[in-house]
């Protein structure tokens, strides 16, 4: 069986109709996954990095479809997880 695409939707009550109907026949491989970040960013950090490296970061970002910051904490984040 083919499987649809999933409809773009633009108000409550189109997604509240949607999700209440059978799913299982919808692709869901357009999605890309989403991070929420809930905790406050109170604290700063100003750093200057070659102007490559920067580029590279901003590239790599873009790729991603995040913003460059963000990217530089996601990372920080998982060096901070991985290292001992």
């Amino acid at each position: 069986m083919k499987k649809r695409k999933v409809p773009r939707l633009k108000t409550d009550r189109q997604t509240e109709a949607f999700l209440a109907r059978d799913l299982s026949d919808l692709d869901f491989s357009q999605f890309k996954a989403a991070r929420f970040e809930f905790e406050k960013k109170d604290g700063q950090i100003n750093m200057r990095v070659p102007k490559p490296l920067l580029k590279a970061v901003k590239a790599r970002a873009k790729a991603r479809g995040i913003p460059y910051t963000r990217f530089i904490r996601e990372t920080l984040e998982r060096a901070m997880a991985t290292s001992k």
